[in-house]
């Protein structure tokens, strides 16, 4: 199984969905993400990562508010913002790192 430095250091961008299960704007982006996932394809990987089963993770990462997401590229931190976004707006930031 693959850990989360291995996951970030890809060359593909990396799309983090820092979320938690009891978050009603959280469970929102469900639909979001899987239809950003059909768009992007193999361009981007997205992966959630649930706050509290990763608490250390949530905390290295200053993770205050959910849901937050972030892009890594080679391992960098791209892009960070947190709150519901729309399908479209995650893609066009999305490719700015293809």
């Amino acid at each position: 199984m693959e850990n989360f430095e291995d996951i970030v250091k890809s060359e593909v961008p990396v799309l983090i969905d820092f979320f938690a299960t009891w978050c009603g704007p959280c469970k929102m982006m469900h639909p979001v993400l899987d239809e950003l996932h059909e768009k992007v394809g193999d361009k981007a990987r997205i992966i959630k990562i649930d706050i509290d089963k990763n608490e250390k993770l949530a905390a290295i990462y200053n993770v205050r508010s959910v849901p937050t997401f972030m892009i890594f590229k080679n391992g960098k931190l791209e892009w960070r913002a947190s709150g519901v976004q729309s399908a479209s707006s995650l893609e066009q930031t999305l490719a700015q790192y293809y």
